[in-house]
This record gives C-alpha cells, structure tokens and sequence, in this order.
C-alpha cells in the first residue's frame, strides 16, 4: 500500500520500455524481420541508456 505512490527512477521506466520493445521485435520478428530488427536497435539503444545511467 505504501508503495501506490512511489515514483519510478528512470531506470525502471527505461527497463520497462526496453522489456516492451523487445517482446515486440520479437513478435514482428517472426513474420517482418527488417521491422524487428529495427525494433531490436530501438531496444539497444535504450539499453545504452540504463547502462549509462547505471554508471552514474
């Protein structure tokens, strides 16, 4: 309960926005690849991002 208002670091919404565009390169993966890879680099470069935060 005391955990409702608790805001997120920007790490968590970068992980949480990482997680999404992956399960979605995955999906167009299996039918677009250019479009999932394409997904796949947005992913990466998010990624980037938390590692750079994580630095920090």
């Amino acid at each position: 309960m005391f955990g409702l208002f608790k805001k997120k670091t920007e790490i968590e919404k970068l992980s949480e926005q990482y997680a999404k565009l992956m399960k979605e390169a995955h999906t167009l993966w299996q039918t677009n690849r250019a479009a999932g890879d394409k997904k796949m680099e947005e992913a990466e470069q998010i990624n980037k991002q938390i590692e750079a935060l994580q630095q920090k």
